[in-house]
């Protein structure tokens, strides 16, 4: 009897076995399904790479575009250093030095603009945030509103991009209904002070 338990509890657990194996069959997908799923995989893993070598690129582009951009901001002060001295050079100095200062100017911002940097035009210019800084305003009856009158410092692009806006002082025209806004912002400031 021991005997036949004991087979009956075997054929059991060879059965349940022979169970598993077929149910297991069941969850695993065809040779095809696994090709079609390992391909699908592999096309977008390609992608990923191809996405990743144009960035890398275009990042290294992007390095070597603007990888001069500091060294010419640093350079900036040299520039108006000469112009300074030449603007100043009226009181006297030499020819030979004047001169000296022009072609060394003039030699200083070929080489500049062979590298992308160029001066932002100013003077007579609408008046432009991106550009310019304004330092300060200044009334103009005979120019429109927002014009650039003077520049005080210039302004410089490195290819498309602004290295240093330009400071400048800004026209405003002076009408009636400016001096009449000026004249209630008075009178609104002397009411405040009295009270």
């Amino acid at each position: 009897m021991e005997d036949e338990e004991l087979m009956e509890k075997k054929e059991g657990e060879i059965l349940a076995a022979s169970d598993k194996e077929e149910s297991g069959k069941e969850t695993r997908p065809s040779p095809n399904a696994e090709l079609a799923e390992l391909k699908d995989k592999y096309v977008r893993l390609y992608a990923e790479f191809e996405n990743f070598k144009k960035r890398v690129q275009r990042d290294k582009e992007d390095l070597s575009k603007y990888s001069k951009e500091e060294v010419l901001y640093h350079l900036l002060p040299i520039i108006d250093n000469l112009e300074m001295a030449l603007k100043h050079s009226g009181n006297g100095l030499s020819e030979g030095l004047v001169k000296g200062v022009e072609i060394t100017l003039r030699e200083f911002q070929r080489v500049t603009e062979k590298f992308g940097l160029t001066q932002i035009s100013a003077v007579d210019k609408p008046f432009d945030p991106a550009l310019h800084h304004a330092m300060t305003v200044v009334e103009r009856p005979d120019l429109e509103d927002k014009t650039v009158v003077e520049e005080f410092r210039k302004g410089y692009m490195f290819g498309e991009k602004v290295l240093r806006p330009s400071l400048v002082a800004v026209s405003r025209k002076n009408t009636p209904e400016t001096d009449r806004e000026i004249e209630i912002e008075t009178e609104i400031d002397k009411e405040t002070k009295e009270d």
